[in-house]
């Protein structure tokens, strides 16, 4: 494992969270393997149907989640929370990898690491 550790934020509501949820699921497993673990806050979409929490209970997990992470990586899609993710992710100095697709993300994240 490589010691970067990547959030991966992205749309969770829009289209569809089950939907959603499968990307960022997707694009955490491709990094996974090549060696970069990751945090996918959409796994909490699993948890809430079990033991349902407020929304803003996930929001703040996230957010403490994201702050021990290295590097976040901004799925496309529409999210106001993702960008929110973002923004955050800027004021306390953490790196912000955009992806220009989905298919593309993974690859991306890790020439960004590469990179350094």
């Amino acid at each position: 494992m490589k010691k970067t550790l990547v959030y991966v934020a992205g749309p969770y509501t829009k289209p569809d969270p089950c939907l959603t949820t499968h990307n960022a699921i997707k694009v955490g497993n491709e990094l996974l393997n090549a060696g970069y673990p990751s945090f996918v806050p959409h796994l909490t979409h699993f948890w809430h149907t079990m033991h349902p929490q407020p929304y803003q209970t996930w929001l703040d997990l996230d957010i403490v989640l994201m702050s021990r992470c290295d590097v976040v990586l901004r799925l496309p899609g529409y999210s106001s929370g993702a960008d929110k993710e973002v923004e955050l992710a800027n004021s306390i100095g953490i790196p912000v990898v955009v992806a220009s697709s989905l298919e593309a993300a993974a690859r991306e994240l890790i020439e960004w690491a590469e990179s350094r």
